[in-house]
Formats: structure tokens, sequence, C-alpha cells
């Protein structure tokens, strides 16, 4: 018996994402342009459907003016792939792009992306991070994320 072919969608939507083809909206990041697709971007973030569908007819371009370019370069990489791009996990970085991606997660509505986030960073806790983690936490009601800073806390380590 033949296996069925594997699920394209997700490298389907990525090339998408990447060719700009079709694209109906630029995001205006710090200088820096992303094009993308308002109906994927409305279907899966409630704050940016909330900003597309609110924006006048023929009016196409969104000012950003909360997140870093590359955060939100790796959010849009998410919203159309559902995985996380390759990044930079040196000296440290891994622990301020997933704060910042979870930011931008709470801040958008994209709370499994948040949970991505949240889970990474419950690894990445030690005696450096951990009044950052524990602030973060509470700032972006993480549940998770609060109980491993408090386990972390109450370790005899």
């Amino acid at each position: 018996m033949d296996e069925p072919p594997s699920l394209e969608l997700h490298s389907h939507l990525e090339r998408m994402l990447e060719d700009g083809r079709g694209a109906d909206v630029t995001f205006s990041v710090a200088n820096q342009e992303f094009r993308a697709h308002s109906f994927l971007l409305a279907a899966r973030s409630p704050v940016l459907a909330a900003q597309l569908f609110d924006l006048m007819e023929g009016v196409r371009r969104v000012e950003i003016v909360d997140v870093e370019p590359a955060i939100f370069k790796m959010m849009l990489h998410y919203i159309y792939t559902e995985s996380l791009p390759p990044y930079d996990d040196q000296g440290g970085n891994n622990i301020r792009v997933m704060q910042h991606l979870l930011v931008a997660a709470n801040r958008y509505g994209l709370e499994r992306l948040k949970l991505v986030c949240e889970e990474e960073l419950c690894k990445r806790i030690d005696s450096e991070t951990i009044t950052t983690m524990s602030a973060l936490a509470d700032q972006h009601q993480c549940k998770r994320l609060k109980v491993a800073c408090m386990k972390f806390k109450s370790s005899p380590k």
C-alpha cells in the first residue's frame, strides 16, 4: 500500500510568506518592511484581526512599534508554519529571544506560541535569569513559568 504524501501546508505557507506572492498588507517595523496575507493573520491572531479589519478600505500598511523586527519576523514565521525558525543560541540569545517572543505572542493573542516560548524558558531558568523569568511570568500570566520559577527558588541547589 502506498504511503500518502506528507502534509505540505506549512511549507507552502512558509513559501508564500518568503516570496510575498499574494500579500495584501505591509508591516513597518523599525524601518523594515514585512509583507503578509491579512486573511491568515486575522485567522491566527485576534489582535491582528482587529487591527486589520479596522483599517480603512485600501489602507494596507500597519506600523508596529512595540516589537523588534527580528522578533516580528519570527512571530510571522510561527503564524504561517506553527514552528519556530532556526535562531542563534549563542551567548544567551536564546533566552532573550524567547523572552521577547513570549511578550509579542502575549500581546498579539498567540496562545500556542506563548506556550512554546514558556516551555523553552522553563528549561533555561538559572540563578542569573530567575528574577527576570519570575517577573515575566507575573506580567504575562505564564502559569507554567511561574511554577518553574517557584520550584527553582525552593530547590536546595
